[in-house]
């Protein structure tokens, strides 16, 4: 690299391959133009690095001095040093480091009246401190998007500007061990500091003791006030020591910082790492940060563009909801738009398919659903729909997984020959469709049931129940006890019952039962108000008892259930949660994946199974907290061998089994239902409520976290 340098022209680029280059430390005399500069430029961030120290042994030298050059530009490079700063920029102008790490010495140095100099999208961490420091008269300086660490060090700043006019501090994380995090000394007036993180406590997590004196989050010299702006910072508490010093005042809290100087208005004195979880509090960085303060990037440090966190309020400017610090807040899934209920897919008729064929034995159906029946084209991360078989010629199972996928080891419902069975599914899309496997030795019809969609826009869910709201054997949800009569409707009041709130929710998750059917027929679960579509969540022989959540926009504060049949049924339902436009909870597609089979040994970390059935009356807790903060699970449960008629009920861990079911059996049968299931203590329980024993079969769909 030094030979390069020395014989560059203004507008070439010098290519650094990753590797490490000892004894190369390189100086830069030679100088570009405004419209051609001169780039030195390593491997993509993402790939790995050029690796350039500061000479050997024990590398005394700057990795790269600068010294009175124009118009040069560093990318992607990683620079260490021992005795003296890694970076030096003498006498420069118009000099960008963008994507650089730096390591070691003490750190980047702009001095002897440089201008114009950004160091973006940086990592400086194990320095000797100050880790960045600006001075020598250099003016316009800009520090952005940077992660500044000095580790271990105890020499001094994070960032110290000492009479440096001009300097833009702004989306950085700052953090050091017991000194100041960002200083502006001497005449450094006109500087911009804003949306940064700044943590100057020992380790990050330790009071600093008898060192709080030198370690305000901000400090501002009297010299250096006039023009500076300070505002929508987060600088954390955790030190001991004062958030600011302003003037040669020192302010522990930002209202009365902001009184005094007029600055840091939008400002927090406040944790810059919040854990997540159902009593955390806010956190300030997310969806906070003024948009357009100068210098910043349009991406965060790993080149993420922005997000909006939908469990957090927009306080920015601009779009709102950019975060403050380095990083781009990214730790959140997707939400759920009630849609339908409209049919998709039917291959009894051409709908979602050319033409009006079965699916053949071992065959597949790939569906599109992005773009369709008010599903967005682009950005849908999963799909809600009831999925129901029919005129099937042989037993058998479907996997509704996602497109392109091999077929897994899971099932979302399973039949007997001739039998019409539904179950809702969640699934996740890959290229806007998803796939229908018929894994039976026969042809089968499906029929699929728009009930929503996941994407980036949308509502919460809150989990809640297992709940009864409805049984209209008692006078649950209804006047008297009285079944639905043919061709019926039940209208079911849910907004304010069962911790539901009264206003505010766009719909609603339940099991929903059907006994004591008198006739052949099906039920419709649909909006309240409107007319029952051409769409069914539940189908039944005469006289059998059959279950199957579902999920239904709500209106007025109510569902309604539309029972068509030529006979008499009861219904029942039973709450699993509710959807909202606010609340703290996402949504992950996963799988699907076999979690749990008694059939088999299965092998978790809390323990191992061996094969064998649930007892009567017996309970089997699964553990499904391999992710932080989970709060509920989408799972599809499968009953199968029981010996006698019962029913199952999956339910938080640690809670008393409730009065409620997931799944009605039985005896011999074989059959499933998707289930929305509060997770505590990372597990849930499952109850046999029946006299004999049974195996369950668990796949696992996807979570709700915080």
């Amino acid at each position: 690299m030094s030979a390069a340098a020395a014989v560059v022209q203004p507008g070439q680029t010098v290519e650094i391959a990753a590797g490490s280059y000892v004894d190369t430390a390189v100086t830069v005399t030679r100088s570009g133009t405004a419209a051609a500069p001169i780039t030195f430029r390593g491997p993509d961030k993402q790939h790995g690095n050029a690796n350039i120290t500061g000479g050997a042994p024990n590398y005394p030298d700057s990795a790269v001095v600068v010294r009175g050059a124009d118009h040069i530009r560093f990318e992607n490079l990683a620079l260490g040093s021992y005795q003296k700063p890694v970076v030096v920029v003498d006498g420069g102008h118009d000099v960008s480091f963008t994507g650089v790490w730096g390591s070691g010495g003490s750190g980047a140095h702009i001095t002897n009246g440089s201008g114009q100099v950004t160091f973006a999208g940086g990592f400086l961490h194990n320095l000797r401190g100050p880790a960045f420091r600006v001075d020598g008269g250099s003016t316009g300086t800009v520090l952005s998007t940077n992660i500044i660490d000095t580790g271990g060090s105890p020499d001094g700043p994070g960032i110290l500007v000492d009479g440096a006019p001009d300097t833009v501090v702004v989306s950085n994380n700052v953090r050091t061990e017991c000194f100041a995090g960002i200083t502006l000394d001497g005449a450094s007036g006109g500087a911009v500091v804003e949306n940064n993180a700044v943590n100057t406590a020992q380790a990050g997590t330790t009071p600093c003791g008898e060192n709080i004196a030198r370690a305000a989050g901000i400090s501002v010299a009297a010299g250096a006030t006039a023009g500076t702006k300070v505002d929508y910072n987060v600088v954390d508490p955790i030190s001991g020591a004062a958030a600011y010093s302003w003037a040669g005042a020192t302010y522990a809290a930002q209202p009365e910082f902001t009184a005094a100087s007029g600055q840091g208005a939008h400002d927090f004195v406040a944790s810059t790492w919040v854990r997540k979880g159902p009593d955390a509090p806010l956190d300030h960085l997310v969806d906070s940060a003024d948009e357009n303060a100068p210098g910043m990037l349009k991406t965060d440090y790993w080149g993420k563009a922005p997000a909006d966190d939908p469990t957090v309020p927009n306080t920015g400017t601009g779009s709102g909801f950019r975060d403050r610090g380095a990083y781009e807040s990214l730790t959140f899934g997707s939400l759920f738009t009630p849609a339908g209920p409209a049919r998709l897919l039917d291959t009894r008729e051409p709908v979602g398919v050319p033409s009006a064929q079965a699916v053949p034995a071992w065959g597949t159906v790939d569906l599109q659903v992005a773009g369709v029946a008010g599903v967005p084209a682009t950005g849908v991360t999963a799909v809600t729909m009831n999925v129901t078989v029919t005129e099937p010629t042989q037993a058998g199972h479907l996997t509704v997984y996602p497109h392109g996928d091999v077929a897994p080891n899971a099932s979302n419902l399973n039949w007997a020959a001739g039998r019409t069975i539904p179950n809702l599914v969640t699934v996740p899309v890959n290229d806007g469709k998803v796939s229908f496997y018929n894994a039976s030795g026969g042809t089968v019809h499906v029929i699929a049931d728009l009930a929503g969609y996941y994407s980036a826009k949308g509502d919460l869910f809150h989990p809640q129940g297992p709940a009864r709201l409805l049984d209209t054997r008692e006078p649950v949800g209804v006047p008297s006890a009285q079944a639905v009569p043919a061709w019926g409707t039940v209208d079911l009041q849910v907004a304010g019952v069962a911790g539901v709130p009264a206003t505010g929710m766009t719909a609603v998750t339940m099991n929903v039962t059907i006994a004591e059917p008198k006739a052949d027929g099906h039920l419709t679960v649909y909006p309240h108000g409107g007319k029952a579509p051409n769409a069914s969540n539940l189908n039944w022989p005469a006289g059998r008892t059959i279950a199957n959540l579902v999920t239904v926009p709500v209106k007025d504060g109510k569902v309604s259930f539309f029972n068509a049949s030529g006979g008499t049924v009861h219904v029942i339902a039973d709450l699993a949660g509710y959807y909202a436009a606010e609340g703290r909870l996402t949504y992950y597609s996963a799988g699907p994946v076999r979690f749990m089979d008694t059939r088999e040994d299965t092998h978790r970390e809390n323990g191992d199974r061996p094969a064998g059935t649930v007892p009567a009356w017996g309970t089997l807790d699964v553990y499904v907290g391999d992710v932080p903060y989970l709060a509920a699970a989408t799972l599809n449960v499968t009953v199968t061998e029981p010996g006698a008629e019962g029913h199952l009920t999956v339910y938080p861990h640690g809670d008393a089994a409730p009065n409620a079911s997931n799944l009605n059996f039985l005896a011999g049968e074989t059959i499933p239902n998707q289930v929305v299931v509060p997770v505590k203590d990372g597990m849930i329980s499952l109850y046999n409520a029946s006299g004999a024993p049974l195996h369950l079969v668990v796949d696992f769909f996807g979570f709700q976290s915080y």
